[in-house]
C-alpha cells in the first residue's frame, strides 16, 4: 500500500481487519503481529469486518427466508454470532486493492460469500473501502478513517438472503492494560432490552444509569455494558441501504492521562457499546496478554436478531437486485 494511505493504519487481507490505527503514535485498536496470530487467538473478534449478520441470532435460526426456515452455525450457546464461528471475519478478502472513491484514494476488499456458508441462502458479494485521511480544519490535526460497506445477492439460487455488516474493533485509549478512566458519551439511552441469552424480547427502553449526551466514566468493572443501543426508533423508516442518510455521531471517547479523543459516526439505526468483559488472549511475539477491559467496542449496526422480526426485517432482508450498504467514521485526535 502506498505511505500516504498506510502510515496511520495498517489493515490485513485476513476479515479485512484494521490491524492498527495510531493517533500520535499511540495504536488505540486492539490486535496482532502477524495474520497468524488472529487465526489462532481472535476469539475476541478485534478489528474484523462482521457478517453475513452482525450480533445474533436467536436459536441459530432463521424463520422465514425465500418461503422456508434456515438452520446456522451456533457459536454463543444456542444462538448465531456475527455470522457463525467461521464467519466473514474469519475469511480472506481479496486485497488490499488502491482505488479512487469518490474523488478520495482509498483501499478495497472485496470477498464472495458462497451460498450455505455457515448456513446463509445465496451468494453474496460484499466490498469494503477504507477512506483514510487527515482533517486539517481545526486547531488540531485528526485522524480519518471512513469505512463503506456494500453487498450484494449475485447469483439465482435464492430470491434473498440476510446481511447486516459492522467492524468489530476494540479501542484503547489509554495506552494501559484497561480502559479505566475513559470518558464516555452516548449520543441515546435508549437500548432494546433482552432475554438471559441476550436475545431482544421486544421493548426500546432507557438503559439505568445513562443520559444522552451526558459523559460518564468507565471503571476498572463498571459499567459493564455489552448492549445495543438505538439512534433511530422508527424500524420501518430504516432503508437497505444507509449511505443516503446523514452521518450520526453514536459516541465520544477521551481519556483524561494520554488526552486522546475518538469519535463514532455512523449512517446505522444502531450500534452496539461493549466494554471489553470477556476478552481473554494471551501475550504472543512481544504483545502481552489482554484481559477483561483491554478494550470496548462500538459496533454500528442494524437491530439485533431483526431477520426474526417482521417489524425489523425489512433493514435487513436482501433481495435480488437491491444493494446493502452503510458508512462508518472514526475520528482520533490529541488534545
Amino acid at each position: 500500500m502506498a505511505p500516504s494511505l498506510d502510515a496511520p493504519f495498517k489493515f490485513l487481507s485476513l476479515g479485512a481487519i484494521i490491524q492498527e490505527f495510531n493517533v500520535s503514535g499511540l495504536n488505540i485498536v486492539q490486535g496482532f503481529p502477524t495474520a497468524e496470530d488472529y487465526k489462532k487467538y481472535n476469539a475476541p473478534f478485534f478489528g474484523e469486518v462482521i457478517g453475513r449478520v452482525a450480533n445474533r441470532v436467536s436459536g441459530a435460526r432463521i424463520n422465514n427466508l425465500n418461503g422456508k426456515s434456515y438452520q446456522l452455525a451456533a457459536n454463543n450457546g444456542p444462538n448465531s454470532l456475527h455470522g457463525g464461528p467461521m464467519g466473514w471475519g474469519k475469511r480472506e478478502f481479496e486485497g488490499p486493492i488502491l482505488v479512487n472513491r469518490d474523488g478520495k484514494e482509498s483501499v478495497l476488499f472485496k470477498y464472495k460469500s458462497p451460498d450455505g456458508e455457515e448456513g446463509y441462502p445465496g451468494t453474496v458479494e460484499l466490498r469494503v473501502w477504507y477512506k483514510p485521511s487527515i482533517d486539517e480544519s481545526g486547531p488540531t490535526p485528526v485522524i480519518v478513517l471512513e469505512t463503506e460497506y456494500e453487498a450484494e445477492l449475485v447469483d439465482d439460487s435464492v430470491e434473498e438472503t440476510a446481511v447486516a455488516v459492522t467492524n468489530h474493533s476494540y479501542f484503547n485509549l489509554s495506552g494501559l492494560p484497561t480502559i479505566a478512566g475513559t470518558v464516555a458519551t452516548l449520543s441515546t439511552k435508549k437500548y432494546m432490552v433482552v432475554d438471559d441469552g441476550d436475545i431482544p424480547t421486544g421493548p426500546i427502553e432507557d438503559f439505568p444509569g445513562i443520559q444522552a449526551g451526558q459523559p460518564f466514566v468507565l471503571g476498572e468493572v463498571e459499567p459493564d455494558i455489552d448492549h445495543c443501543f438505538i439512534m433511530n426508533m422508527d424500524p420501518k423508516s430504516v432503508p437497505l441501504d444507509t449511505r443516503g442518510e446523514p452521518l450520526q455521531t453514536l459516541a465520544k471517547f477521551y481519556h483524561q492521562g494520554s488526552k486522546v479523543h475518538l469519535e463514532v459516526q455512523s449512517t446505522e439505526p444502531a450500534f452496539q457499546f461493549y466494554t471489553g468483559k470477556y476478552i481473554d488472549v494471551p501475550a504472543v511475539e512481544g504483545v502481552p496478554a489482554r484481559g477483561a477491559r483491554a478494550g470496548f467496542c462500538v459496533e454500528p449496526s442494524r437491530y439485533v436478531n431483526a431477520v426474526n422480526v417482521d417489524e425489523w426485517k425489512g433493514m435487513v432482508l436482501l433481495k435480488r437486485g437491491q444493494v446493502w450498504g452503510s458508512r462508518m467514521v472514526y475520528r482520533g485526535y490529541v488534545e
